[in-house]
Protein backbone atom coordinates (compact mmCIF):
# COMPACT_ATOMS: atom_id res chain seq x y z
CA UNK A 1 0.00 0.00 0.00
CA UNK A 2 1.40 3.20 -0.97
CA UNK A 3 2.32 5.50 2.05
CA UNK A 4 0.12 8.77 2.05
CA UNK A 5 1.60 12.35 2.94
CA UNK A 6 -0.93 14.30 4.40
CA UNK A 7 -1.61 17.64 1.95
CA UNK A 8 -1.73 20.72 2.74
CA UNK A 9 -5.01 22.93 3.49
CA UNK A 10 -6.02 26.91 4.18
CA UNK A 11 -6.34 26.77 7.99
CA UNK A 12 -8.85 29.09 10.09
CA UNK A 13 -6.75 31.67 12.73
CA UNK A 14 -6.71 29.39 15.62
CA UNK A 15 -3.30 27.50 13.69
CA UNK A 16 -0.05 29.40 13.97
CA UNK A 17 1.85 29.31 10.47
CA UNK A 18 5.39 28.67 11.37
CA UNK A 19 6.12 28.32 7.18
CA UNK A 20 6.86 31.76 6.71
CA UNK A 21 10.90 33.17 6.78
CA UNK A 22 10.76 36.09 9.03
CA UNK A 23 11.52 39.13 7.67
CA UNK A 24 12.67 42.49 8.89
CA UNK A 25 13.55 45.93 7.51
CA UNK A 26 17.56 46.28 6.73
CA UNK A 27 16.93 50.02 5.97
CA UNK A 28 15.35 50.34 9.92
CA UNK A 29 18.71 48.50 11.76
CA UNK A 30 20.75 50.44 9.79
CA UNK A 31 19.36 53.46 10.57
CA UNK A 32 18.96 52.41 14.53
CA UNK A 33 22.82 51.31 14.23
CA UNK A 34 24.14 54.19 12.40
CA UNK A 35 22.80 56.81 15.15
CA UNK A 36 23.61 54.39 18.01
CA UNK A 37 27.30 53.71 16.91
CA UNK A 38 27.71 58.15 16.31
CA UNK A 39 26.30 58.54 20.07
CA UNK A 40 29.20 56.07 21.23
CA UNK A 41 31.66 57.60 19.58
CA UNK A 42 30.48 61.25 20.48
CA UNK A 43 30.90 60.19 23.99
CA UNK A 44 34.70 58.93 23.52
CA UNK A 45 35.61 61.94 21.85
CA UNK A 46 33.90 64.13 25.25
CA UNK A 47 35.59 61.45 27.00
CA UNK A 48 38.82 61.33 25.84
CA UNK A 49 39.37 63.81 23.40
CA UNK A 50 40.06 61.71 20.43
CA UNK A 51 38.85 62.41 17.27
CA UNK A 52 35.11 60.97 16.27
CA UNK A 53 35.83 59.28 13.48
CA UNK A 54 38.51 57.37 12.07
CA UNK A 55 39.18 55.89 8.83
CA UNK A 56 39.15 52.11 10.47
CA UNK A 57 35.99 52.88 11.85
CA UNK A 58 34.09 53.76 9.15
CA UNK A 59 35.41 50.90 7.03
CA UNK A 60 34.43 48.46 9.57
CA UNK A 61 30.53 49.78 9.92
CA UNK A 62 30.17 50.42 6.41
CA UNK A 63 31.62 46.29 6.28
CA UNK A 64 29.48 45.21 8.49
CA UNK A 65 26.05 47.31 7.13
CA UNK A 66 26.97 45.27 4.09
CA UNK A 67 27.11 42.09 5.63
CA UNK A 68 23.95 42.74 7.32
CA UNK A 69 22.17 43.46 3.85
CA UNK A 70 23.49 40.29 2.83
CA UNK A 71 21.89 38.55 5.91
CA UNK A 72 18.45 40.20 5.22
CA UNK A 73 18.31 39.72 1.51
CA UNK A 74 19.09 35.82 2.21
CA UNK A 75 16.35 35.50 5.07
CA UNK A 76 14.02 36.31 2.46
CA UNK A 77 11.46 33.06 1.10
CA UNK A 78 11.35 32.37 -2.62
CA UNK A 79 8.34 32.77 -4.05
CA UNK A 80 6.45 30.08 -5.72
CA UNK A 81 5.76 30.52 -9.31
CA UNK A 82 2.87 32.65 -10.07
CA UNK A 83 0.97 29.79 -12.48
CA UNK A 84 0.93 27.41 -9.43
CA UNK A 85 -2.30 29.71 -8.20
CA UNK A 86 -4.30 28.22 -11.29
CA UNK A 87 -2.28 25.27 -12.70
CA UNK A 88 -1.81 22.35 -10.14
CA UNK A 89 1.79 21.83 -9.58
CA UNK A 90 2.98 18.22 -10.24
CA UNK A 91 4.66 16.25 -7.62
CA UNK A 92 7.93 16.84 -9.38
CA UNK A 93 8.18 20.58 -9.54
CA UNK A 94 6.87 20.38 -5.87
CA UNK A 95 9.87 18.60 -4.91
CA UNK A 96 11.95 20.78 -6.95
CA UNK A 97 10.74 23.83 -5.42
CA UNK A 98 11.06 22.39 -2.26
CA UNK A 99 14.73 21.36 -2.88
CA UNK A 100 15.76 24.99 -3.98
CA UNK A 101 14.43 26.28 -0.65
CA UNK A 102 16.21 24.18 1.16
CA UNK A 103 19.59 25.32 -0.85
CA UNK A 104 18.24 29.00 -0.29
CA UNK A 105 17.75 28.50 3.66
CA UNK A 106 21.07 26.64 3.90
CA UNK A 107 22.62 29.20 2.31
CA UNK A 108 20.60 31.91 4.87
CA UNK A 109 22.03 30.30 7.77
CA UNK A 110 25.94 30.34 5.66
CA UNK A 111 25.02 34.16 5.82
CA UNK A 112 24.37 34.17 9.10
CA UNK A 113 27.55 32.30 10.37
CA UNK A 114 29.78 34.39 8.61
CA UNK A 115 28.28 37.57 9.78
CA UNK A 116 28.56 36.72 14.03
CA UNK A 117 31.67 35.15 13.05
CA UNK A 118 33.30 38.31 11.28
CA UNK A 119 31.44 40.74 13.82
CA UNK A 120 31.21 38.94 16.79
CA UNK A 121 30.26 42.03 18.75
CA UNK A 122 27.96 43.90 16.52
CA UNK A 123 24.65 44.49 17.91
CA UNK A 124 23.14 41.72 15.28
CA UNK A 125 25.41 39.49 15.75
CA UNK A 126 22.96 37.80 19.00
CA UNK A 127 19.97 37.77 15.87
CA UNK A 128 22.48 36.79 13.33
CA UNK A 129 22.97 33.78 15.78
CA UNK A 130 19.36 33.11 15.77
CA UNK A 131 19.25 33.74 12.29
CA UNK A 132 21.28 30.59 11.75
CA UNK A 133 19.44 28.57 13.64
CA UNK A 134 15.67 28.95 11.94
CA UNK A 135 17.44 28.75 8.39
CA UNK A 136 19.12 25.25 9.56
CA UNK A 137 16.05 24.22 11.16
CA UNK A 138 14.21 25.14 7.42
CA UNK A 139 16.64 23.61 5.50
CA UNK A 140 16.09 20.40 7.59
CA UNK A 141 12.80 20.49 7.16
CA UNK A 142 12.62 20.53 3.47
CA UNK A 143 15.11 17.37 2.99
CA UNK A 144 18.69 19.14 3.37
CA UNK A 145 19.42 16.07 5.45
CA UNK A 146 23.58 17.40 5.26
CA UNK A 147 22.59 20.22 7.37
CA UNK A 148 20.79 17.78 10.47
CA UNK A 149 24.50 17.54 12.22
CA UNK A 150 24.69 20.83 12.08
CA UNK A 151 21.37 21.83 13.26
CA UNK A 152 21.49 19.41 16.07
CA UNK A 153 24.70 20.96 17.57
CA UNK A 154 23.21 24.32 17.23
CA UNK A 155 20.33 22.90 19.67
CA UNK A 156 22.44 21.60 21.94
CA UNK A 157 24.23 24.78 22.13
CA UNK A 158 21.27 26.73 22.56
CA UNK A 159 19.82 24.35 25.20
CA UNK A 160 22.84 25.49 27.42
CA UNK A 161 22.15 28.72 27.35
CA UNK A 162 20.81 29.98 30.57
CA UNK A 163 19.47 33.24 29.62
CA UNK A 164 16.71 31.55 27.25
CA UNK A 165 13.48 32.43 27.86
CA UNK A 166 10.23 29.81 27.85
CA UNK A 167 9.17 31.05 24.83
CA UNK A 168 12.98 30.51 23.33
CA UNK A 169 12.81 26.95 25.09
CA UNK A 170 9.54 25.95 23.84
CA UNK A 171 10.26 26.92 19.99
CA UNK A 172 13.43 24.83 20.48
CA UNK A 173 11.35 21.92 21.85
CA UNK A 174 8.67 22.25 19.49
CA UNK A 175 10.72 22.22 16.39
CA UNK A 176 12.49 19.36 17.53
CA UNK A 177 9.72 17.26 17.89
CA UNK A 178 8.41 18.63 14.60
CA UNK A 179 11.27 17.12 13.23
CA UNK A 180 11.28 13.86 14.11
CA UNK A 181 7.68 13.64 13.30
CA UNK A 182 8.66 14.74 9.29
CA UNK A 183 10.94 12.05 9.36
CA UNK A 184 8.32 9.47 9.30
CA UNK A 185 6.66 10.61 6.33
CA UNK A 186 7.78 8.03 4.39
CA UNK A 187 5.97 5.50 6.91
CA UNK A 188 2.55 7.38 6.18
CA UNK A 189 0.41 9.78 7.45
CA UNK A 190 -0.17 7.51 10.25
CA UNK A 191 3.23 7.35 11.51
CA UNK A 192 3.61 10.78 11.44
CA UNK A 193 0.37 11.41 13.62
CA UNK A 194 1.89 8.95 15.93
CA UNK A 195 5.11 10.42 16.74
CA UNK A 196 3.96 14.17 16.51
CA UNK A 197 1.69 12.67 19.44
CA UNK A 198 4.01 11.63 21.51
CA UNK A 199 6.17 14.51 21.18
CA UNK A 200 3.55 16.64 21.91
CA UNK A 201 2.23 15.02 24.90
CA UNK A 202 6.01 15.31 25.90
CA UNK A 203 5.80 19.06 25.48
CA UNK A 204 2.42 18.90 27.40
CA UNK A 205 4.50 17.74 31.03
CA UNK A 206 7.53 20.42 30.33
CA UNK A 207 5.38 23.03 29.83
CA UNK A 208 1.38 22.45 30.31
CA UNK A 209 0.51 26.30 29.65
CA UNK A 210 1.25 26.48 26.46
CA UNK A 211 -1.56 26.72 24.18
CA UNK A 212 0.49 25.91 21.29
CA UNK A 213 0.41 22.45 22.02
CA UNK A 214 -2.85 21.78 21.81
CA UNK A 215 -2.98 22.64 18.73
CA UNK A 216 -0.68 20.23 17.89
CA UNK A 217 -2.43 17.19 19.55
CA UNK A 218 -5.63 18.96 17.53
CA UNK A 219 -3.86 18.21 14.63
CA UNK A 220 -2.96 14.97 15.24
CA UNK A 221 -6.45 14.09 15.96
CA UNK A 222 -7.76 15.71 12.45
CA UNK A 223 -5.42 13.34 10.82
CA UNK A 224 -6.41 10.39 12.86
CA UNK A 225 -9.02 7.61 12.41
CA UNK A 226 -12.59 7.29 14.41
CA UNK A 227 -12.04 6.63 18.19
CA UNK A 228 -8.43 7.44 18.14
CA UNK A 229 -9.36 10.80 16.70
CA UNK A 230 -12.52 11.00 19.24
CA UNK A 231 -10.63 10.14 22.07
CA UNK A 232 -7.97 12.70 21.47
CA UNK A 233 -10.79 15.60 20.67
CA UNK A 234 -12.82 14.99 23.81
CA UNK A 235 -9.36 14.79 25.81
CA UNK A 236 -8.87 18.19 24.80
CA UNK A 237 -12.50 19.53 25.18
CA UNK A 238 -12.34 18.57 28.79
CA UNK A 239 -8.84 19.72 29.60
CA UNK A 240 -9.75 23.14 31.15
CA UNK A 241 -6.22 24.54 30.72
CA UNK A 242 -7.15 24.29 26.75
CA UNK A 243 -7.58 27.40 25.05
CA UNK A 244 -11.30 28.33 23.84
CA UNK A 245 -10.31 28.64 20.07
CA UNK A 246 -8.87 25.49 19.76
CA UNK A 247 -11.24 23.66 22.19
CA UNK A 248 -14.01 24.71 19.70
CA UNK A 249 -12.16 23.16 16.53
CA UNK A 250 -12.33 20.46 18.90
CA UNK A 251 -15.87 20.36 18.97
CA UNK A 252 -16.02 20.81 15.70
CA UNK A 253 -14.02 17.85 14.93
CA UNK A 254 -16.08 15.58 17.07
CA UNK A 255 -19.14 16.80 14.83
CA UNK A 256 -17.64 15.73 12.10
CA UNK A 257 -16.68 12.30 13.65
CA UNK A 258 -20.39 12.19 14.67
CA UNK A 259 -21.65 13.17 11.19
CA UNK A 260 -19.54 9.93 9.85
CA UNK A 261 -21.97 7.26 8.92
CA UNK A 262 -25.01 9.31 8.84
CA UNK A 263 -27.11 10.83 6.54
CA UNK A 264 -26.58 14.53 5.40
CA UNK A 265 -28.48 17.81 5.18
CA UNK A 266 -27.65 20.16 2.76
CA UNK A 267 -29.77 22.37 0.92
CA UNK A 268 -29.08 26.23 -0.60
CA UNK A 269 -29.78 28.11 -3.65
CA UNK A 270 -26.85 28.26 -5.90
CA UNK A 271 -24.99 30.97 -6.84
CA UNK A 272 -26.45 31.29 -9.85
CA UNK A 273 -29.94 30.76 -9.08
CA UNK A 274 -30.38 26.65 -9.23
CA UNK A 275 -32.25 24.68 -5.87
CA UNK A 276 -29.53 22.32 -4.22
CA UNK A 277 -31.10 19.29 -1.94
CA UNK A 278 -28.56 16.59 -1.05
CA UNK A 279 -32.08 14.72 0.03
CA UNK A 280 -32.96 15.02 -3.77
CA UNK A 281 -29.89 13.66 -5.14
CA UNK A 282 -29.89 9.92 -3.74
CA UNK A 283 -29.12 7.17 -6.04
CA UNK A 284 -26.06 9.40 -6.73
CA UNK A 285 -22.56 9.67 -5.49
CA UNK A 286 -21.96 13.42 -4.33
CA UNK A 287 -18.93 15.03 -3.47
CA UNK A 288 -19.22 18.12 -1.37
CA UNK A 289 -16.24 20.37 -1.97
CA UNK A 290 -15.64 22.87 1.33
CA UNK A 291 -12.93 25.20 -0.91
CA UNK A 292 -12.15 29.11 -1.51
CA UNK A 293 -10.73 30.63 -4.39
CA UNK A 294 -8.08 32.25 -2.06
CA UNK A 295 -6.66 29.43 -0.51
CA UNK A 296 -3.86 27.71 -2.89
CA UNK A 297 -4.54 23.92 -2.00
CA UNK A 298 -7.93 24.29 -2.84
CA UNK A 299 -7.09 25.59 -6.36
CA UNK A 300 -4.34 23.11 -6.71
CA UNK A 301 -7.05 20.53 -6.03
CA UNK A 302 -9.29 21.77 -8.96
CA UNK A 303 -8.05 20.26 -12.12
CA UNK A 304 -7.87 16.80 -9.93
CA UNK A 305 -11.81 17.34 -9.40
CA UNK A 306 -12.38 18.41 -12.61
CA UNK A 307 -11.21 15.46 -14.00
CA UNK A 308 -13.33 13.19 -11.50
CA UNK A 309 -15.76 14.95 -12.81
CA UNK A 310 -16.06 14.61 -16.37
CA UNK A 311 -14.61 10.82 -16.10
CA UNK A 312 -17.66 9.97 -13.44
CA UNK A 313 -20.81 12.05 -13.90
CA UNK A 314 -22.60 10.61 -17.03
CA UNK A 315 -22.18 7.74 -14.11
CA UNK A 316 -24.23 9.60 -11.38
CA UNK A 317 -21.37 11.65 -10.05
CA UNK A 318 -22.36 14.61 -8.41
CA UNK A 319 -20.76 17.68 -7.11
CA UNK A 320 -22.21 20.62 -4.71
CA UNK A 321 -19.16 23.34 -3.65
CA UNK A 322 -19.55 25.18 -0.67
CA UNK A 323 -17.40 28.42 -1.38
CA UNK A 324 -16.17 29.87 1.85
CA UNK A 325 -15.10 33.31 -0.36
CA UNK A 326 -15.81 36.54 0.73
CA UNK A 327 -16.18 38.41 -2.57
CA UNK A 328 -18.72 37.14 -5.03
CA UNK A 329 -17.16 38.85 -8.16
CA UNK A 330 -14.36 36.97 -7.79
CA UNK A 331 -15.93 33.97 -7.16
CA UNK A 332 -17.89 33.96 -10.38
CA UNK A 333 -15.28 34.81 -12.66
CA UNK A 334 -13.08 31.96 -11.07
CA UNK A 335 -15.57 29.05 -11.60
CA UNK A 336 -16.69 30.50 -15.19
CA UNK A 337 -12.71 30.80 -16.02
CA UNK A 338 -12.44 26.86 -14.73
CA UNK A 339 -15.66 25.49 -16.33
CA UNK A 340 -16.59 24.50 -13.04
CA UNK A 341 -20.56 24.16 -13.79
CA UNK A 342 -21.79 22.39 -10.35
CA UNK A 343 -23.38 24.53 -8.11
CA UNK A 344 -21.79 26.90 -5.35
CA UNK A 345 -22.96 28.25 -2.11
CA UNK A 346 -22.19 31.16 -1.14
CA UNK A 347 -22.43 33.63 1.72
CA UNK A 348 -19.64 35.92 1.39
CA UNK A 349 -18.99 34.99 5.63
CA UNK A 350 -15.74 33.73 5.22
CA UNK A 351 -14.72 31.16 8.10
CA UNK A 352 -18.47 32.00 9.23
CA UNK A 353 -19.69 30.55 6.87
CA UNK A 354 -23.41 28.69 7.09
CA UNK A 355 -22.42 25.10 6.47
CA UNK A 356 -18.61 25.85 7.79
CA UNK A 357 -19.78 26.21 11.49
CA UNK A 358 -23.04 23.98 11.07
CA UNK A 359 -20.46 20.91 10.27
CA UNK A 360 -17.72 21.78 12.05
CA UNK A 361 -15.48 22.92 9.33
CA UNK A 362 -11.75 24.30 10.15
CA UNK A 363 -9.46 23.28 7.56
CA UNK A 364 -9.80 23.91 3.61
CA UNK A 365 -10.42 22.03 1.40
CA UNK A 366 -12.19 19.65 3.05
CA UNK A 367 -14.10 16.99 0.41
CA UNK A 368 -16.92 14.76 1.90
CA UNK A 369 -18.07 11.94 -0.04
CA UNK A 370 -21.93 10.97 -0.22
CA UNK A 371 -22.96 7.34 -0.68
CA UNK A 372 -26.34 6.88 -3.21
CA UNK A 373 -28.19 6.41 -0.03
CA UNK A 374 -26.99 10.27 1.19
CA UNK A 375 -24.41 8.84 3.85
CA UNK A 376 -21.64 10.41 4.62
CA UNK A 377 -18.53 7.83 4.11
CA UNK A 378 -15.66 9.64 3.86
CA UNK A 379 -14.48 13.04 4.96
CA UNK A 380 -11.12 12.62 2.83
CA UNK A 381 -12.39 12.40 -0.67
CA UNK A 382 -9.17 14.71 -1.77
CA UNK A 383 -7.04 11.31 -1.59
CA UNK A 384 -7.38 9.22 -4.59
CA UNK A 385 -10.65 11.05 -5.38
CA UNK A 386 -11.48 9.28 -8.39
CA UNK A 387 -11.24 5.56 -7.05
CA UNK A 388 -13.17 6.22 -4.50
CA UNK A 389 -16.12 7.52 -6.21
CA UNK A 390 -15.79 4.47 -8.80
CA UNK A 391 -16.04 2.46 -5.68
CA UNK A 392 -19.17 4.04 -4.35
CA UNK A 393 -20.88 3.94 -7.31
CA UNK A 394 -20.24 0.27 -8.12
CA UNK A 395 -21.87 -0.25 -4.69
Amino acid sequence: MRAKISKPKCKNSWRSSRGAWARSSAAVAISIMKSNLLMLLLAAAIAVGTPVKTYAAETATEDAEAAWKTVQKALRPPTPPAEWQTNRPSAEEIEKFQQRQGRLAAEAADRAKDFYTRFPNHPKAAEARKKEYEMAGIAARLGSTDIEPRLAALEAERAKDPGLNEDERFELRARSVQRAAMKKQSEGIAAVSAEMEKGARSLLKEFPERPEVYGMLLQVASNSEGDQARKIAHEIVDDAAAPDDVKNAAKGLLKKLDALGKPVALKYTALDGREVDLAKLNGKVVLVDFWATWCAPCVAEVPNVKAAYEKLHPMGFEIVGVSFDQDEEALEKFVAKEKMTWPQYFDGKGWENKFGREFGITGIPAMWLIDKKGVLRDMNGREELADKVEKLLNE
